[in-house]
């Protein structure tokens, strides 16, 4: 029996998951397909990291509610088959979205983290 438990981590958007584009020194958005494969210490994490992505990752300054009802979605539809969930999002607007998800998702059992960053991944 596994007892391992299974985080499903949402990418909307942001510089953290962006990478450096070398020849053109531009930021590019990152696979998280290959999340694992482009950070290591992940496979260190006693836990199983699945991951999904907004089909076209946004600038977190156009926001809005159609894409807070995506993320919702998201959690709801796979509820129960993951023990908690991480959201990247962009830092200018993770605050806003961090609050009407909190009740747009009211009484979870379960562990819903916002995070984003200032630097790309890679």
């Amino acid at each position: 029996m596994n007892n391992k438990a299974t985080i499903l981590l949402i990418y909307t958007g942001g510089t953290i998951g962006m990478v450096k584009e070398y020849k053109s020194n531009m930021l590019k958005p990152f696979n998280f397909e290959k999340v694992v494969e482009h950070i290591p210490e992940l496979g260190q994490l006693d836990c199983a990291i699945e991951s999904v992505s907004f089909e076209e990752p946004i600038d977190s300054s156009n926001m809005d509610l159609s894409h807070w009802v995506t993320i919702a979605n998201l959690i709801e539809t796979d509820y129960n088959k993951y023990d908690g969930f991480v959201v990247l999002h962009g830092s200018d607007t993770m605050s806003y979205t961090s609050s009407a998800l909190s009740y747009m998702l009211e009484n979870l059992a379960k562990p819903v983290i916002f995070t984003g960053s200032q630097l790309p991944i890679g």
